[in-house]
């Protein structure tokens, strides 16, 4: 009984420490088989302006304002790209309740991921699409109707960027759905819902 118990023992402590060996092992041959190389993705910094605005009824009484964003990314595969970054927006508020000048911010962290072909080595068109959470919050003048707001979000974006080298320059549109927004029920019966389109233009450079 013993020497079972002895055996088993060892039995266990072999197998628990060729696992991780065998996960490595695993692990490797997938990444090999779907042509995973990270020692040569390409990452880099890109920066981004544009226009947008609140779509529904969270959007009735807004209007199109400029963003600023910066996005740190990675061509992770030949076809796929992962993003992740910070976008600010001012919105400018058309409402007769509230005084001229007045807006709403929004601060974003997102990550997004995009599909695409490299044509030509120069042209990628792509599609993505990830997750966010956007942090909104009204001008003094405001708070008689708008409140702040912390708001999921889920982006999807269609774009093209073209390569120059190491450097790109490019342009997307996206339509970020929301999720649990609450900054505008004041101005509307019931709860303002609605979505945010931006578009814009985008440089920058991966090595």
């Amino acid at each position: 009984m013993k020497i079972r118990s002895v055996m088993g023992g060892l039995a266990a402590a072999a197998l628990l420490f060729a696992a991780p060996a065998l996960a490595q092992i695993e692990a490797t041959d997938v990444g090999e088989r779907i042509g995973f190389e990270p020692e040569r993705a390409k990452v880099g910094l890109d920066v981004r302006a544009g226009l947008g605005g609140l779509t529904g009824d969270a959007g009735d009484n807004t209007g199109v304002g400029p963003l600023l964003g910066i996005a740190a990314g990675a061509q992770v595969w030949t076809g796929l790209g992962l993003e992740v970054g910070y976008e600010g927006q001012r919105i400018p508020i058309d409402e007769e309740f509230v005084g001229d000048g007045e807006a709403l911010y929004r601060h974003n962290l997102g990550l997004l991921a995009k599909a695409g072909p490299l044509i030509d080595e120069k042209w990628r068109p792509f599609v993505g699409a990830g997750v966010g959470m956007s942090y909104v919050n009204p001008t003094d003048g405001a708070e008689n109707l708008y409140d702040d707001d912390l708001i999921r979000e889920v982006p999807l974006a269609a774009g093209l960027d073209y390569n120059f080298g190491n450097i790109f320059a490019g342009a997307r549109a996206t339509y970020r759905f929301m999720f649990g927004e609450e900054f505008a029920n004041d101005t509307v019966v019931g709860d303002a819902e609605g979505g945010l389109l931006n578009a814009g233009i985008t440089v920058g450079g991966r090595f």
